[in-house]
């Protein structure tokens, strides 16, 4: 079973590689290879048996995958129906995410009313607040409602080391997005459509609502939220901070070790009621009465929790062990581990693309592999001891591989917060949100808030976590056969040649320039900026790009990721270019986790982080870094007394230069503020590769600033379809008419220049560095 499951598995996650989904013709290459697989099998050889079983699910698992992709992908929004006006009837099918902004829900489209539209059948809708939105004016899970929309295809920001918006929505199903238009009216149709989807979600909604009425004002709210119905957006951006650097970020939402705690509890208060009633036991061994007890609240526990891959996968190992002692089969922990492995990627194949999918299933294969082949059960201390060992150092290969760090701290903080969290807080929290009793949440609300102060006193520690570039390919399956290598049994000679195994990946530098070049990093953060300048021993940070929510922005998910990938823990500078959310808004992020020995901009900026010197830019500001030249060019020193200039106008602009080519970052600067440049720097604005100013909009990149900039690259960072319907094609056209090749994030990606010797200067863009078939394909 563990070949099969793992060869269907290594299909499934092959098709997910792919730029474009096979066609028919893949069919042939696989008819050959299940008569080979027949042919084969009919061989006494043991091993090419093997081999053979191993290919064929490798292919079901790449045709399994390819077939229900198609599927997928076959009900989608037309590109001429996207930002147009769509009158539609469905039902809320998901509680509600709440934000500052209004919320957000996924909705399942019933009737098209518009003639001639074609909607898919599950998208997500947003409702933003609004001065003319009634009050009472709610949206409630299994409500059916007629609703006027504007919908866009799924298209996210596109990053190295980055979260892929597209790949999950395909995951999850959501075929398009939008909002609902307030003033083309709304109407509820219905107050509640009975089928089981919409009742469990709707019984999520009250107990979360239940959570947050009794520990209204608590700062740990929503983390009780999380343990007991999944839904963890309201866990604060510090608190998950501090859970990723004390790694115990797995136990802060719903998962695997949480389930099996509270069957096991189901599990034994079941048998110690049962085998009291000997009438009972004679219809129903006590075992089996217990084990089906513990199967249905870890099922229950699973739908309140929103299904998730941790919970799949624990169902199902539950479920295999409940039915072979139910018929009286004896089934082997690897063997019920395969059986769920297999199960999970055919219910849905994109599970494999989740970090959670990995690291939930290796740690399960990691503790099976410490305690098998035992002749006796060790001492409970020195159970857990190795158990968490393992762990630890099973787990660091696909730590470093998926997000560039691990927690040097996680053994001493799951020591104690695992059977806090698992045996204390979330039973109580459990038994509190569906008993009318306040007094329990409240419980568990206190017991989490000191296992927090302890959490945060350990992720404060200077070396809580490991931080390198991303290893490469090599790197990570040596350090995994290390791993291996290092978990043998006690006794086993030459265990300590795991730990050499583990040096590549844990000691290998990041690529960086030489001497006198350059490289650059226009990252895609949708509408706004931010751009990262290395050179051979200094790195300099311009803008971080836009806040979207409170618990959301672009430092976050979209520039630290990156910095972390490239082995980057600290900045030499950050400039802020101006007071614009777009271009700071994740600035507090960036500076939280990658601090910066100064900070250059046009304002004075307040940060609830410890801020290092700043300096407001000028026109004449130089310096050199490893034989590259930097040179504020605006604003001048009398600006600053210009109380009418806008910030726009006022933002910090810079041209680097190396020894083989220059970029100019613009920031926002309108028409204004170019005509003061070519002015005062016409000499020096040359460039060959220019951020466009102010994103492509109408106000700015005059006919001279462009013909005077003269760029070979013209980079414009906009958003997918933003509402400012940025870049202007008159702006456009003019930077073609000048000779200029035209990029935008919103079409490439992430743009990565290199300025180096011998190298054309060419940019690497992301979305065609690494493709996927899920990407769209009509922009």
């Amino acid at each position: 079973m563990i070949l099969f499951a793992s060869g269907f598995v290594l299909g499934a996650w092959c098709l997910q590689q792919q730029a474009n989904l096979p066609g028919l013709q893949a069919a042939w290459i696989l008819a050959p290879g299940l008569f080979i697989f027949f042919k084969v099998w009919q061989s006494k050889t043991v091993w090419l048996k093997s081999i053979s079983l191993f290919f064929l699910a490798v292919m079901l698992g790449f045709g399994w995958a390819a077939m229900l992709a198609k599927i997928r992908l076959s009900d989608e929004l037309p590109a001429e129906w996207q930002q147009k006006s769509i009158v539609l009837q469905g039902v809320v099918a998901t509680l509600p995410e709440l934000s500052e902004r209004g919320e957000r829900f996924r909705f399942d489209v019933e009737q098209v009313l518009t003639a001639g539209a074609r909607v898919p059948k599950h998208i997500s809708l947003s409702w933003y607040e609004d001065a003319e939105m009634p009050l009472h004016a709610r949206f409630h899970a299994g409500e059916r409602w007629q609703f006027a929309v504007r919908l866009k295809r799924p298209h996210g920001t596109y990053n190295p080391h980055g979260f892929d918006f597209e790949a999950w929505a395909l995951a999850e199903n959501i075929r398009a997005i939008g909002s609902i238009q307030a003033k083309s009216g709304y109407k509820k149709l219905q107050e509640f459509v009975w089928r089981p989807g919409y009742v469990i979600e709707a019984l999520r909604e009250q107990v979360g609502n239940r959570i947050s009425r009794a520990l209204v004002d608590k700062p740990y709210a929503g983390v009780i939220r999380a343990l007991v119905i999944g839904e963890d957006n309201a866990i604060s951006a510090k608190d998950w901070q501090i859970y990723t650097r004390t790694g115990t970020n797995h136990l802060m939402s719903i998962s695997g070790l949480h389930i099996t705690m509270l069957a096991g509890l189901a599990f034994a208060f079941v048998a110690f009621t049962w085998r009291r009633f000997p009438k009972l036991v004679m219809r129903l061994p006590t075992r089996k009465a217990a084990m089906m007890a513990g199967l249905l609240v870890a099922l229950l526990y699973a739908a309140l929790a929103g299904w998730s891959v941790p919970t799949q996968r624990t169902i199902y190992m539950l479920a295999t062990f409940a039915l072979a002692l139910l018929f009286g089969r004896n089934v082997t922990s690897i063997g019920a581990l395969s059986l769920a492995l297999l199960v999970t990627v055919v219910l849905d194949p994109w599970a494999v693309i989740a970090p959670g999918f990995w690291l939930s299933f290796s740690a399960v294969a990691l503790l099976v592999y410490v305690s098998a082949a035992r002749l006796k059960s060790p001492h409970w201390l020195h159970e857990a001891v190795r158990s968490q060992w393992a762990v630890t150092i099973g787990l660091l290969p696909l730590l470093v591989a998926m997000f560039g760090q691990a927690s040097i701290v996680s053994p001493i903080a799951n020591a104690f917060a695992i059977p806090v969290i698992s045996l204390l807080v979330v039973p109580f929290s459990i038994l509190g949100a569906i008993l009318p009793i306040d007094a329990l949440l409240q419980l568990a609300h206190g017991i989490l808030a000191l296992c927090m102060q302890a959490l945060a006193w350990l992720s404060a520690l200077p070396m809580a976590t490991w931080q390198q570039a991303a290893a490469p390919v090599w790197a990570i399956l040596l350090a995994v056969v290390g791993v291996v290598w290092l978990l043998l049994p006690y006794g086993f000679p030459q265990r300590w040649l795991g730990l050499l195994l583990l040096l590549p990946m844990l000691l290998v530098p990041s690529p960086q320039p030489k001497p006198g070049e350059l490289l650059v990093a226009v990252l895609d953060v949708g509408q706004g900026l931010s751009v990262l300048v290395q050179t051979a021993q200094h790195t300099m940070l311009y803008d971080t790009g836009p806040r979207f929510n409170t618990q959301s922005d672009a430092g976050m998910r979209m520039v630290v990721p990156y910095l972390r990938g490239h082995g980057i823990t600290q900045l030499d500078g950050l400039v802020l270019s101006h007071n614009d959310m777009d271009h700071i808004g994740g600035a507090d992020a960036v500076l939280a986790q990658v601090p910066s020995k100064w900070l250059l901009g046009s304002f004075d900026y307040v940060s609830q982080s410890q801020l290092p010197k700043q300096v407001h830019c000028t026109a004449g500001q130089h310096w050199q870094w490893d034989g590259v030249e930097f040179d504020v060019l605006s604003p001048t020193l009398q600006s600053y007394q210009d109380a009418e200039l806008s910030d726009n106008n006022r933002s910090c602009v810079i041209k680097v230069s190396s020894m083989q080519g220059s970029i100019l970052l613009a920031g926002d600067i309108e028409k204004e503020a170019e005509m003061a440049l070519l002015e005062g720097n016409q000499g020096a604005l040359h460039s060959d590769v220019l951020i466009v100013p102010h994103h492509g909009s109408r106000t700015s990149s005059t006919q001279d600033f462009v013909q005077t900039v003269s760029p070979r690259q013209a980079v414009m960072t906009v958003g997918y379809l933003n509402r400012f319907k940025h870049p202007k094609q008159q702006v456009v056209s003019r930077y073609q008419e000048a000779g200029a090749s035209i990029y935008r994030s919103d079409n490439h990606g992430a743009l990565e220049f290199c300025f180096c010797k011998g190298v054309a200067l060419q940019p690497k863009a992301w979305r065609e560095t690494r493709p996927r078939y899920w990407q769209d394909k009509n922009l």
